[in-house]
């Protein structure tokens, strides 16, 4: 079965609290939560406060996402979170082969994601070591944008790449993953998908966070 990680940045955050319940009442595996600079990404989502009354109310694990310079400053206010996954950019972790280690040293899975223009080659050196790859198959930055057909053919090759090392490796996809993409992204390699505005505007949210975790490889 397909892991489901909703993006906590497409709910509603003046019933934020309702919106946390409803992802605990569903099929969802994980919470995403997208965290942003306004340096590494043009925008600002939010921070440790918001991540803390999370943390205390949501029943599923903590998939962090640090769309941010220089993520390995927070690596120990993360694992305090109880977080079970904390993602860095490798365009933006310069010495990443460290971080991941702190990662796991301070108790946490460790996620490295790769903006749509980098090459998963630039991975080879450390694919052995991460829990997770996450690919971004939009410009990160903002929820809601149009998917990158690129991103099946890169899913792919990380497929490849991840089998050919033997790396336990899951592979995570976010940004534009819906009704139409899903199936496909799946049928390519991936593990794990991040749906935003996709689940949390939808009428039912409960009915497509379930639609999705039906998913399969053939």
């Amino acid at each position: 079965m397909t892991l489901i990680s909703p993006s906590l940045l497409a709910a509603d955050f003046l019933h934020l609290d309702s919106e946390i319940q409803m992802i605990n009442d569903s099929q969802a595996d994980w919470l995403h939560l997208d965290v942003m600079d306004g340096m590494f990404v043009p925008n600002i989502s939010f921070g440790f406060p918001v991540l803390e009354a999370v943390a205390k109310v949501c029943r599923k694990p903590l998939d962090v996402h640090y769309m941010i310079e220089r993520p390995e400053r927070y690596i120990q206010q993360t694992a305090r979170l109880g977080a079970m996954m904390m993602n860095v950019h490798q365009e933006v972790t310069v010495h990443l082969h460290r971080t991941i280690q702190e990662i796991h040293a301070a108790g946490m899975k460790a996620g490295v994601t790769l903006n749509p223009s980098t090459s998963v080659s630039t991975l080879e050196d450390v694919i052995a070591d991460v829990d997770m790859v996450l690919l971004m198959s939009v410009n990160p930055g903002f929820g809601g944008q149009q998917f990158i057909e690129n991103t099946i053919a890169k899913v792919q090759r990380l497929r490849r790449l991840i089998d050919d090392s033997g790396s336990h490796a899951l592979i995570e996809v976010d940004g534009g993953v819906q009704a139409q993409t899903a199936p496909r992204l799946v049928q390519a390699g991936v593990d794990v998908l991040v749906s935003g505005s996709y689940v949390f505007k939808a009428d039912d949210p409960k009915a497509v966070i379930a639609s999705l975790k039906e998913l399969k490889r053939d």
